[in-house]
């Protein structure tokens, strides 16, 4: 079963987030983020996993009464802001969770798990029916 694994972050507090990295909170931060991307993949159950750009870097889309696009820059709400995502392949949703589990430990600054709410989605088979 595959599950989209979502790290969320508060848009609004994003740049004072990062500014509060020090080069070596970074490091603990891409190190463990590296060994659970390793684990996943050496375990045959990691689909895809990307970080994500900040809110600036975000636009937001709306159709339209003429259907088309009408852009804004950054996200469509201010309070959480998708920071980064995993696509698992897994024998059940207790892997997926404790999965998110471990995203969710990353060191945050200082070194202490930041315990950000991460969001497990189940990626249904094949198309949604009607």
């Amino acid at each position: 079963m595959q599950y989209m694994i979502q790290l969320n972050v508060p848009a609004t507090q994003w740049d004072s987030m990062m500014s509060s990295y020090s080069q070596d909170d970074t490091k603990a931060m891409f190190a463990h983020m590296n060994a659970l991307n390793n684990d996943l993949t050496a375990a045959g159950e990691l689909v895809e996993a990307r970080g994500l750009g900040g809110p600036t870097l975000a636009k937001t889309v709306r159709a339209g009464d003429d259907g088309r696009p009408q852009v804004s820059d950054g996200p469509a709400e201010a309070d959480r802001i998708l920071a980064g995502y995993w696509v698992v392949d897994v024998k059940d949703e207790d892997r997926a969770l404790e999965i998110a589990a471990r995203a969710s430990a990353c060191p945050a600054p200082g070194g202490k798990p930041g315990n950000e709410p991460v969001e497990v989605h189940a990626v249904p088979a094949g198309p949604p029916e009607a």
